[in-house]
């Protein structure tokens, strides 16, 4: 069997196999260190730059190993990319009969007992669902795994969704009448079944969190486990070590027991009527709070009298629900479950409605019709560190993005990784021959009502500059919307605008419009791979510093402060150089593209932590002439 060395050599299997393959010593460095991390059942933590080639890296050693690996990435497009692309190559290269699956979570599998159960139940529908429900009756005849991605017609939030696919909630387990037929379960048994395992971080730590049964049976089989795009766990985490409950839930439990009130227990008319009062009193409660989705501190809130009342009403409620059902408990298993999923909204509320707590944070969000309650930790350094450490096995945490000045501390005290190995691993890439930063001059303050008229004057100049081609990122929605609203008058190029339409169908309108100017904020700093003179100009308009009302932000900065530290040096900057980071690597995506990075803050000029921010970006040009980018614009423009 080929060794790693070999494997990435310039006659190795993968030259002789992918067309084009190009050794990189990084590559063979990064893929001996995952080796030997397996082999000696250590956690490594890598950040690999841009064009490195991590994911080769990984998948090599995972492929010669012996034993079970779960491979872990960042979003379902991803892991659909990871499974269907990168994976099969680099077993052909090996020829190897590793078997290997791909595992989403629950919600995106059609469920046959849910289908069923709204067989005759139109009343219940809109029109609009109606029409959903029966395209998906139709696939639901053809498909051999009742994934839901296979269903391209319909948008990707469709309220048909929730009514065919099951929750954690409202899954009947092995008392459902379709258990044996259950796509869900065939495609877990698939995955015990393989050698590899490709699944995502909200599934894994759905898991890891005992949150969701079943899954819970591979992890403790695995023998190497890699994280990829691992700058993303420490928040993900958290939020699966802490508790959340919405309003929907409330909603969703109460349109459930309707349903077995109109088909199956047609007698239990008390149990439809207490439940209708759950779901009263859920409204009741999110109408307390502002029309237009905001986050905000939940421990300050349940300090209003009428929150804490309404939230004592819904307890109440909830508690006669919980009588009314007990009643019932053995005539129908659907009415079981739900038994169940009252007893454990009951105990949520409870565990969010005590705002004397330490080591948390009680935040909360609105969407325009449900309010829902978080409780988060404020580490989850602990937790996670006793998880690693057994039983032994080699992990692996790798990104373009987990380094901060040179030194991974950061990533590791947040992960409780303190003991890993650690590698960093530059770019390939020449940045000082193929890519400008420019910092322009006169900047106003970041926040000053002046900065509107810079970014716009300086978006259009990039715009014109570019022929179109260019990303446009910015921190905030408001001043998306600005800049996106005042363009339309100023410029002829197409202008796409996060928002309007899914971010894939905005990526590829943006590849086939080649003038095109691409507007986003969070969803577009990260994940999108634009290459060549598709993209030859980032613009950003500040530091992308968290928004300081951030409730959960505040509740870190407090903890930090009573522990005697400096929370804008050990959280802040940090997370703002990680995200900058990611912006920044939109630009340059291989060997030959070459571009301009704009950002419109002149705190990368004046502040003390600017050299922070500096020496964490890759080694590009820097310049503050906007002339200067016109002219390396220009000469692109020529060179085609």
């Amino acid at each position: 069997m080929a060794s790693v060395t070999s494997l990435f050599s310039e006659n190795g299997e993968l030259a002789k196999t992918i067309s084009g393959f190009v050794p990189r010593q990084a590559q063979t460095d990064m893929a001996n260190a995952v080796k030997s991390a397996i082999e000696d059942q250590q956690s490594l933590v890598v950040e690999a730059g841009t064009g490195t080639g991590k994911t080769f890296a990984y998948l090599g050693p995972v492929l010669l190993s012996e034993g079970k690996a779960i491979i872990s990435t960042g979003t379902k497009n991803l892991q659909e990319q990871l499974y269907h692309r990168d994976l099969p190559l680099v077993k052909k290269a090996l020829a190897s009969r590793r078997k290997t699956a791909l595992l989403k979570g629950r919600a995106n599998y059609l469920c046959l007992h849910r289908v069923a159960q709204h067989g005759g139940n139109s009343t219940l529908v809109e029109k609009d669902v109606l029409d959903q429900l029966s395209t998906v009756r139709q696939w639901a005849t053809t498909t051999k795994t009742g994934d839901m991605g296979e269903l391209k017609q319909l948008p990707e939030d469709a309220k048909v969704l929730p009514l065919v696919t099951s929750t954690v909630d409202n899954c009947l387990g092995r008392d459902c009448p379709d258990y044996e037929e259950c796509y869900l379960v065939k495609a877990r048994r698939k995955a015990l079944d393989a050698d590899v395992i490709v699944v995502n971080h909200h599934l894994f730590f759905a898991d890891m969190a005992l949150k969701d049964t079943g899954f819970g049976e591979l992890i403790p089989e695995a023998d190497a486990i890699i994280f990829d795009e691992a700058h993303q766990i420490p928040d993900i985490a958290s939020d699966y070590f802490g508790e959340s409950m919405s309003t929907r839930q409330i909603h969703d439990l109460a349109k459930d027991i309707t349903l077995i009130y109109r088909t199956v227990l047609k007698d239990v008319e008390q149990l439809d009527k207490t439940a209708d009062k759950c779901r009263m009193l859920a409204s009741d409660l999110r109408l307390l709070f502002p029309d237009t989705p905001q986050r905000g501190n939940w421990a300050e809130a349940l300090d209003r009298d009428e929150v804490r009342a309404e939230v004592g009403k819904l307890a109440e409620a909830l508690g006669v629900l919980h009588e009314v059902c007990k009643l019932h408990i053995g005539r129908d298993k659907d009415l079981d479950n739900l038994y169940e999923r009252i007893v454990q909204a009951r105990e949520k509320l409870a565990a969010l409605s005590d705002n004397k707590q330490d080591g948390v944070s009680l935040w909360y969000e609105t969407t325009p019709r449900h309010l829902i309650m978080h409780l988060t930790p404020l580490s989850i350094a602990a937790k996670f560190r006793r998880f690693v450490s057994s039983p032994p096995r080699g992990w692996v945490f790798t990104s373009a993005t987990l380094m901060v000045n040179g030194g991974f501390e950061h990533f590791q005290r947040r992960m409780g990784l303190e003991d890993a190995r650690t590698l960093g691993l530059d770019s390939p890439f020449n940045y000082q021959e193929q890519a400008v930063l420019c910092v322009p001059r006169h900047l106003p303050e970041p926040n000053s009502f002046a900065m509107r008229e810079t970014l716009l004057e300086t978006a259009k100049r990039l715009i014109k500059a570019s022929n179109g081609r260019c990303f446009l990122l910015f921190t905030s929605h408001a001043m998306l919307r600005e800049i996106a609203g005042r363009l339309e008058d100023e410029v002829d190029n197409p202008l796409l605008v996060q928002g309007t339409t899914t971010k894939q169908a905005l990526l590829d309108e943006y590849l086939t419009k080649k003038n095109a100017v691409l507007l986003g904020t969070g969803a577009f700093w990260e994940g999108v791979d634009v290459r060549g003179n598709d993209l030859v100009c980032v613009m950003i308009d500040k530091l992308p510093f968290a928004s300081p009302d951030d409730p959960l932000l505040q509740a870190r900065i407090e903890d930090v402060k009573k522990r005697g530290g400096n929370p804008f040096a050990a959280i802040q900057i940090p997370q703002a150089v990680i995200t900058l980071k990611q912006g920044a690597g939109r630009l340059i995506r291989d060997p030959n593209d070459k571009g301009v990075l704009v950002i419109c803050d002149n705190r990368l000029v004046t502040r003390h932590y600017a050299k922070t921010f500096l020496a964490s970006l890759p080694d590009m040009h820097r310049t503050r002439s906007l002339d200067e980018v016109d002219s390396f614009l220009s000469n692109i423009n020529d060179e085609q």
